[in-house]
């Protein structure tokens, strides 16, 4: 049983909320430990490399191989760029290494969707399929080598020459499967230095991991499992009130989920040495739909802005050159998510939201820093709420049926009086929801006071949350483990 654990199973995928993944772990770390000085920096770079390969191959099987091949790819195609001394060279092998991931990225994520697109059409035969794997992970390290390969065409740092080093770059397990999406030109410089965990770091990264099991294992999955997954399977059996709730508890849900995995991933990387950029920052505080892109999955969506939204020419172009710039990069942000029309009309949904926005905010000669006040922002962080539940009805990734159903009951079948039959009958999940929002709308100084004062923490203090958080998981978890949403993405 111990020799099959070491195999890929599809079944048995290598998760931070898995028992194996902490003896995993807790094995790994005491070989890095062994390996934290100077003179050892080249093998510990090549052994946390390897773990991560091991990682991946738990996750995605033999694929692991389209990793490395990736690596390579952009590793020759940067060095050799920053040998041309040409624009047109250096252009040349920018498309190339570039060209390549798209191509591989869109064969594995979107062939099915232009065949299904196609046979709707009458252009294609109504069952053509081709059998692809869900690579997970695919568009995280995708996204990640071509800001690498842009950043180094666009002089912005040089290439390194170094393959164990790029290699480190875009396996590093911890944010392998779900981000945040590194940028090599800060995470890259961190490598060689003198490793040097120190006590304030293991305090904090105690405390991301603790608050990550918290969000994913104890708020997201219970009530994934036991109400919001009922109410998007079968909308029509539930009241307006119901699906409403249904809603809100999958916006929870997402981001608990997602920034559970996210804080998992930066605690993980604090006990290693390393300092990862925030991917959350409560928003759903947040007082606008571009206020809310500032907060939300944050290494993605300055990723867009960056290598996308600017390329595209940004504001430079006049207003509604502005304007068009804005809403294709959310439509191709929202097509990164996912093949699918419903993450197309997501993007949709939130390209035109910012640029309604944007509108508005010239229309009152408002500028970028301007926040509103008192009543107002609490109905802009009301209103902007709302819109971001309706776009999470296509994300969900139910069919449209599904949503106009979930619509429908809503505004037509509400029933207001059901209220205190839903809390009896879900007490628990009422109280994990409410406990949820009400933790996410605290002031932020009181979350960072709380992070400080466990950071300084005795080590035994540590110790013991991470001890009675584990055992609060297994107390509460089902007997199937339960994915991450976005590895789906």
């Amino acid at each position: 049983m111990l020799t099959q654990l070491l195999y890929f199973d599809p079944a048995s995928p290598l998760l931070f909320n898995t028992a194996f993944f902490l003896f995993f772990f807790l094995a790994f770390m005491v070989c890095y430990t062994l390996l934290s000085s100077r003179r050892t920096v080249a093998l510990r770079l090549l052994y946390v490399t390897a773990c991560s390969y091991y990682f991946y191959y738990k996750n995605a099987g033999a694929w692991v191989m389209l990793l490395a091949i990736i690596t390579l790819v952009n590793f020759f195609s940067a060095w050799r760029m920053d040998l041309c001394q040409g624009q047109r060279a250096r252009r040349a092998w920018m498309w190339f290494a570039v060209g390549f991931m798209l191509l591989q990225l869109g064969f594995f994520k979107y062939t099915n969707l232009l065949l299904s697109t196609l046979a709707g059409w009458g252009l294609a035969a109504p069952d053509a399929h081709l059998d692809l794997p869900m690579l997970v992970g695919i568009s995280f390290f995708t996204f990640q080598s071509m800001s690498y390969i842009i950043d180094v065409y666009r002089r912005k740092m040089p290439a390194t020459h170094r393959l164990t080093d790029f290699a480190f770059f875009v396996s590093f397990f911890p944010t392998l499967l779900a981000g945040p999406i590194l940028r090599a030109r800060t995470f890259l410089p961190q490598l060689r230095r003198p490793l040097c965990v120190s006590h304030t770091m293991m305090g904090t990264g105690a405390w991301y991991v603790v608050m990550g099991l918290f969000k994913k294992c104890v708020v997201s999955d219970y009530i994934s499992v036991n109400f919001v997954s009922r109410i998007f399977d079968n909308p029509q059996l539930y009241s307006g009130l119901e699906n409403l709730l249904g809603v809100y508890g999958y916006a929870l849900q997402l981001y608990c989920d997602f920034s559970g995995y996210s804080d998992m991933a930066i605690g993980i990387a604090l006990w290693m040495g390393f300092h990862l950029p925030a991917n959350f920052r409560a928003p759903y505080k947040s007082d606008s739909i571009t206020d809310f892109w500032r907060r939300w999955h944050i290494s993605l969506s300055t990723w867009l802005r960056d290598y996308l939204y600017i390329s595209l020419g940004g504001n430079r172009c006049g207003r509604w050159r502005m304007y068009l710039n804005q809403f294709l990069t959310m439509l191709l942000g929202g097509l990164w998510h996912g093949a699918s029309w419903n993450f197309v009309v997501w993007g949709c949904v939130h390209g035109v939201a910012l640029c309604l926005h944007k509108a508005w905010r010239t229309l009152l000669g408002h500028d970028k820093h301007y926040r509103s006040r008192g009543v107002r922002k609490c109905f802009a962080i009301v209103l902007t709420f709302h819109v971001v539940c309706f776009s999470w009805l296509f994300f969900a990734g139910t069919s449209f049926e599904a949503s106009v159903a979930m619509l429908t009951q809503i505004f037509t079948n509400f029933q207001p009086q059901l209220i205190t039959q839903f809390v009896a009958g879900y007490p628990a999940v009422t109280a994990l929801m409410v406990a949820g929002f009400v933790l996410h709308f605290l002031p932020t100084r009181w979350s960072e006071r709380t992070t400080v004062r466990v950071a300084v923490a005795p080590l035994w203090v540590h110790a013991l949350l991470l001890v009675l958080m584990i055992v609060w998981v297994v107390q509460v978890k089902g007997s199937d483990v339960q994915p991450f949403i976005y590895f789906k993405f």
